[in-house]
């Protein structure tokens, strides 16, 4: 889109106003580097689109190709250029959070989105433990959405959506919107643990520790107005 104005701004938004094109920014300041992982972490993004998104935002010099290596997946990374982003988005995030905050709709609730995020989050190194699981179970979910689990191994956690073989070191339950208002701070962590919307199920030197290693989204401590 070009909006024919010499302004910053618009030179700006015709880069990154294209829809999608900020959340692609978001999942490479997450970590992500591959394709299907930029598809895992945009969920509804259509693979034409996100290569077009991808084309694009190689071609204005803001993701670059990741060096050849043994595989022979293509990678990606943030240039200069598209790592300067990162305050903007961010400041995005809280403007977003603080005033047009999400009602959760039914087709916003994605659980896959959520619990990668919960990985992104999770503070392994709080944990008390350095090799566990940790499940969590979603009561009005079916099927293979209805359990998951972290992997904690040598410090890390890692996100499966089947059983990694090990039974739980703990076990969190309740109902997806429920875990998707508290990771957003619409609903406080004990305020659910309390009401029992949120069930922890397990020892209680990990269960008491659950406020330090289940970490919120960054932008659950925004100010309301």
């Amino acid at each position: 889109m070009k909006y024919g104005q010499f302004c910053p701004i618009a030179k700006a938004a015709e880069v990154i106003g294209e829809r999608w094109t900020l959340l692609v920014v978001r999942e490479l300041l997450s970590g992500a580097t591959s394709f299907s992982e930029l598809q895992r972490g945009l969920g509804q993004i259509s693979p034409s689109v996100l290569s077009s998104r991808i084309r694009t935002l190689v071609d204005v010099g803001i993701i670059e190709l990741l060096p050849s290596g043994t595989s022979k997946a293509r990678g990606y990374r943030l240039t200069q250029a598209g790592a300067e982003l990162a305050p903007a988005i961010e400041s995005i995030g809280v403007w977003g959070r603080r005033w047009v905050r999400s009602r959760m709709s039914r087709d916003e609730l994605d659980v896959e989105l959520l619990m990668l995020h919960l990985q992104r989050s999770f503070d392994a190194g709080a944990f008390p433990r350095r090799d566990a699981v940790v499940a969590f179970v979603f009561h009005d979910l079916h099927g293979a959405a209805r359990r998951w689990w972290l992997l904690i191994e040598r410090g890390e956690a890692e996100l499966c959506a089947s059983s990694p073989g090990r039974s739980a070191d703990v076990t969190l339950s309740c109902r997806l919107r429920t875990l998707a208002e508290v990771f957003n701070g619409d609903v406080a962590l004990a305020e659910a643990l309390g009401s029992g919307q949120l069930a922890a199920d397990g020892p209680p030197q990990l269960t008491r520790s659950l406020p330090r290693w289940l970490r919120l989204s960054p932008f659950a401590p925004t100010p309301l107005p």
